[in-house]
């Protein structure tokens, strides 16, 4: 299955708000992110998309949740065989999850996108992205960083969300 064909099944066992800071509008913008690094990183566009939505599905809370990958991670393992990823693509998914709250850098082009497309959704919770701690040059860009920021400061919520992922229009 696709990102988007999961997100129904995601959501179902979602205990935070859907559009709550670390709901499906961050998720949507996390994607975004990540794809527009890719396109300069050689980052594998399926992992950042699945990587997006799994990220965060588990959180317990909006606050401090040191876990939440981890579960996420279980999670997506228990959809493995509805995951269309490759065994290798699969376990950076499952790396990604688990190190994107306390894993600084990784080593792995793909994995640290991930992070890094996490990172630049930030100001949403009030918190600037630094550079230092972003470990692509894509991500560490100032115009990449200014983007990311108004998008994120914003709450974007990109018109596929409603269209695609929850399969109603606005």
């Amino acid at each position: 299955m696709t990102p988007e064909e999961l997100i129904p099944t995601i959501l179902e066992q979602y205990r935070l708000p859907v559009f709550g800071i670390h709901g499906i509008g961050h998720w949507a913008r996390v994607q975004d992110n990540g794809l527009r690094l890719a396109e300069h990183s050689g980052a594998s566009p399926a992992v950042i998309r699945y990587f997006a939505i799994f990220h965060d599905s588990r959180r317990q809370n909006e606050s401090i949740d040191p876990e939440h990958g981890a579960r996420g991670a279980q999670l997506a393992r228990q959809l493995r065989t509805r995951i269309d990823l490759a065994d290798d693509d699969f376990e950076r998914l499952v790396q990604a999850c688990e190190g994107h709250t306390n894993q600084r850098f990784n080593q792995d082009l793909t994995v640290q996108t991930c992070y890094d497309a996490d990172r630049l959704d930030l100001l949403r919770a009030g918190i600037q992205p630094h550079p230092n701690y972003l470990g692509t040059p894509g991500a560490q860009d100032p115009a990449m960083i200014a983007w990311a920021n108004q998008r994120s400061l914003e709450g974007v919520v990109p018109e596929y969300v409603y269209t695609h992922w929850l399969g109603e229009p606005r």
